[in-house]
């Protein structure tokens, strides 16, 4: 079992919150020499640094996620986010967290994920969407097991007609005509919505001038999807910053006529930010 010390683990911190979680190939070689240790142990050692990330109010368990990419060779953090005052059922997972912010930076293959609990059902079916599902190794304190070994018997894809998955899906070429950034557009775009056929993107900006992206994940269980809300706000989190402090100037969330269906979900959580955010909807 390889420990990090705490002024190590502050440094990853440090770096991991101005990458908004994300740890490059060249960071996780680096930790690897360092540490002296093989890749899925840095993953392991690497949870105490995600579990900083976790805004926990309500039920005070701190849950930390490592998810590692086998195309790119990077890791991406993710932690448990909860709403204050607001339905238990809008919190995001820590594997949600870990896989969304993989799935936004432009992860490929997700062929493993460390975790400090064991995932709960709901989040079991949410890695039961990803492309690597059948080959995805989960490491827990208990051991490593694979998705199957914990979720037998399972629904997903397939028993829905569907024949893509989150992290394979392709680019939506539809025309997409609003006053909106590029940034926003491009990641509508990739938006992973096979059931509802929502296309949904979120954009968040600071008073500082920083963006954060969210985007809709739908799942064949239908109750595991992420929202584009909680996608940008997770991210917002792995920023390192607190959601009832953070200075936001404005969320903009786009949506395809005639599938909407995330404006309010949107205006529920905006009550756990600081200060009266407006939320710009468009429909296209």
């Amino acid at each position: 079992m390889v420990i990090i010390d705490n002024k190590t683990e502050e440094y990853i911190f440090d770096i991991a919150k101005q990458s908004n979680g994300t740890l490059s190939a060249n960071i996780v070689s680096q930790l690897t020499e360092r540490l002296h240790c093989e890749l899925e142990q840095l993953q392991q050692a690497l949870l105490p640094v995600a579990a900083k990330f976790s805004q926990a109010p309500i039920s005070q368990f701190f849950v930390g996620a490592v998810a590692f990419d086998k195309v790119t060779g990077n890791m991406y953090l993710g932690a448990n986010l909860e709403f204050k005052h607001q339905a238990l059922s809008l919190v995001v997972h820590a594997e949600q967290a870990a896989i969304n912010n993989a799935w936004i930076n432009g992860a490929q293959e997700i062929t493993s994920i460390a975790i400090n609990a064991a995932p709960c059902g709901f989040c079991r079916q949410f890695m039961n969407e990803l492309s690597s599902a059948g080959n995805l190794t989960i490491l827990l304190p208990t051991g490593t097991y694979s998705l199957s070994e914990l979720l037998p018997c399972d629904f997903g894809p397939n028993d829905l007609g569907n024949a893509s998955s989150l992290m394979a899906n392709t680019a939506s070429n539809i025309n997409i005509d609003l006053p909106i950034s590029d940034a926003l557009k491009q990641h509508l775009r990739f938006a992973y919505v096979p059931y509802s056929e929502n296309l949904c993107a979120a954009e968040l900006v600071l008073t500082d001038g920083r963006a954060f992206y969210g985007r809709y994940a739908e799942n064949a269980a239908y109750s595991p999807s992420l929202s584009p809300m909680n996608s940008v706000l997770s991210q917002l989190a792995l920023s390192g910053e607190q959601l009832d402090e953070a200075n936001v100037e404005r969320i903009t969330l786009v949506e395809r006529a005639g599938y909407e269906n995330q404006k309010s979900v949107a205006q529920a959580v905006l009550t756990s930010l600081k200060g009266d955010v407006p939320l710009i909807h468009h429909v296209f």
